[in-house]
């Protein structure tokens, strides 16, 4: 060993190195917000073989992207312990399955299905069912879910047949598609994939769990080679995946859990945090550890974060080791377009004041608000780089509109206002007046559309529509230019596990945060931690704000309701 096991303990608080030394039995480590959480589990790890207690190959480290297992095993190796694997759930899963296949169904393990979508057109196809492409990738997140929720397809027609109390259906489906015609999409998806013997990544998972549960001896080889185990984020963890790593487990307790249940942000992909909140009832024996000691943000930040999941299920009590910094700041603006300017101009403040612009990120809740953003940073002369999504212009819709406006931006009337222009020819691609209900693709798809409307706004007075094509091309020109040194814009979701000294959260309004289709409490709960996350990502400076006035439909708006308990 390169570093001692004594050295490993040094550098952690007495939170981090009590987690570090439970090395035996079921342990639950309920881990805030930059508390050094990978820290504490790698050093656990790493402690582990250089005490002689974990044998370094019959360790698991398990999570749930392939970016934080490549963190995690970079981690390992630098604490003398890459031979420990650290590995997603698919990746480990699928290991096995190659392997034993072979021994237990014979011939080579059936092809995986390179993207749902595809298999699912072709399903579509067999049922005369004329499907667009955001149906499609709408439908295959729904066979997703409905996976690894364990469902068969006949439970999931009833699980979404059933009405919240809002009276729209438990299960949002796309336009004009129906609970049947979905079921018997789904089934004939399934049997097309038999049919040309390909397996999707669910069925990796369902495979692995089921030859485990029926073969004894692949469960005695896959139990003999690990021994101990580490979840990260297991409050992501969706049933299936509960219930392979109880399998994996066997009768033995070797496991050791990590998360915070006010991260849970991924319950729409059937994840939940229940299993992470229950892990003590589940194993009566298991300490359960907090880390509750704040190393990244200031403490003006950790209170505002405090404030907004105080009393809520799982929260923690962070406390802030730095200084207490100044307080975040919470602005209103007129419209979407005097918030994204205010924004640009905070910015190039900080940035002549010395701030790198890779040190400050701009968070907002849906991908379409990126495109005013993008535009009022590039009139700045700031440069962005736009992380979780396509830029804005490399979204197929809005090359759509662009190539129809572009189309007809010469053969419409000079003397037509503005509005009336592009709106007319937003609707030929999609765009409504009002937004499609329910969290989808097609909303997605609508809301890059509606940023188009809203950019309408910033135009001067008297532009034409020739004019208003010619500054979206140049817009689009100024996106592709190359950037070294650029302000990051990420949606709340793809801001997870990262962080920046300077964060800005914009959007901060009711229909936004919380989005208008979280219409039930735990929904409206989920949004909530949401904005936990965004606040977190920040180190020492948090500008929240929020427009009085939508851009395109030009709706007038409220604050989040999630202000008043930052207040």
């Amino acid at each position: 060993m390169s570093v001692g096991a004594e050295e490993l303990l040094a550098p952690l608080d007495e939170q981090q190195r009590r987690a570090a030394t439970s090395l035996l039995g079921p342990v639950c480590i309920l881990a805030g917000a930059g508390t050094g959480k990978t820290r504490a589990i790698t050093h656990r790890i790493a402690y582990g073989v250089a005490t002689g207690v974990y044998p370094p190959n019959r360790v698991l480290a398990l999570t749930f992207t392939s970016r934080a297992a490549g963190e995690l095993r970079a981690r390992l190796r630098m604490l003398g312990t890459g031979a420990v694997p650290a590995r997603t759930f698919h990746a480990a899963a699928l290991s096995q399955l190659g392997y034993f296949w072979p021994q237990v169904v014979g011939g080579q393990m059936p092809a995986l299905v390179p993207g749902k979508a595809r298999l699912i057109a072709h399903a579509a196809d067999g049922l005369h069912l004329r499907l667009d492409t955001a149906a499609l990738r709408d439908l295959a997140a729904e066979v997703e879910w409905r996976k690894v929720s364990k469902l068969s397809v006949e439970q999931w027609a009833a699980r979404a047949g059933a009405s919240t109390a809002s009276g729209h259906p438990a299960r949002p489906l796309p336009p004009r598609v129906t609970i049947e015609q979905a079921a018997d999409l789904m089934q004939r998806y399934e049997d097309l994939k038999d049919e040309r013997r390909q397996l999707d990544f669910e069925d990796v998972l369902l495979a692995a769990a089921g030859m485990i549960a029926v073969e004894e001896r692949v469960a005695q080889q896959v139990r003999e080679q690990y021994r101990f185990f580490v979840v990260d984020e297991y409050q992501d963890v969706n049933p299936l995946q509960h219930d392979l790593l109880a399998l994996w487990l066997g009768d033995r307790d070797d496991v050791c859990v990590v998360g915070d249940a006010s991260q849970t942000i991924y319950s729409f992909t059937g994840a939940t945090s229940d299993y992470l909140l229950r892990f003590g009832a589940e194993h009566p024996q298991a300490p359960v550890l907090r880390l509750e000691s704040n190393y990244r943000s200031t403490g003006a930040i950790v209170e505002t974060a405090n404030r907004l999941v105080r009393g809520r299920a799982g929260a923690l009590d962070l406390r802030a080791v730095g200084e207490r910094g100044l307080a975040p700041v919470v602005t209103e603006h007129a419209s979407d377009v005097a918030e994204a300017s205010a924004v640009a101009a905070a910015v190039v403040d900080e940035i002549v004041r010395g701030t790198a612009p890779s040190d400050i990120a701009v968070l907002f809740r849906v991908n379409a608000q990126s495109a005013g953003l993008e535009a009022a940073l590039a009139r700045a002369g700031v440069s962005t780089r736009t992380i979780g999504a396509k830029a804005f212009f490399d979204r197929p819709e809005v090359q759509h509109a662009m190539s129809t406006l572009h189309a007809q931006a010469n053969l419409v009337d000079p003397a037509t206002p503005l509005f009336q222009s592009v709106s007319d020819m937003l609707r030929v691609v999609g765009w409504t007046h009002e937004a499609p209900a329910g969290p989808s693709v097609e909303r997605e798809k609508w809301e890059n559309l509606d940023a188009i409307m809203s950019l309408v706004d910033s135009a001067p007075a008297g532009t034409t529509l020739r004019q208003f094509v010619d500054d979206l091309r140049d817009r689009q020109q100024v996106q592709h230019a190359p950037a070294v040194a650029a302000v990051t814009l990420a949606t709340l979701h793809s801001a997870k596990g990262l962080e920046w000294p300077s964060v800005h959260l914009v959007g901060l309004s009711e229909g936004l945060v919380p989005i208008s289709y979280a219409t039930t409490p735990e929904a409206v709960d989920e949004e909530r931690r949401l904005l936990y996350v965004g606040v977190t990502r920040a180190r020492t400076s948090l500008r929240m704000s929020w427009a009085a006035r939508s851009g395109g439909s030009g709706a007038s708006r409220r604050p989040s309701r999630f202000l008043a308990d930052l207040g």
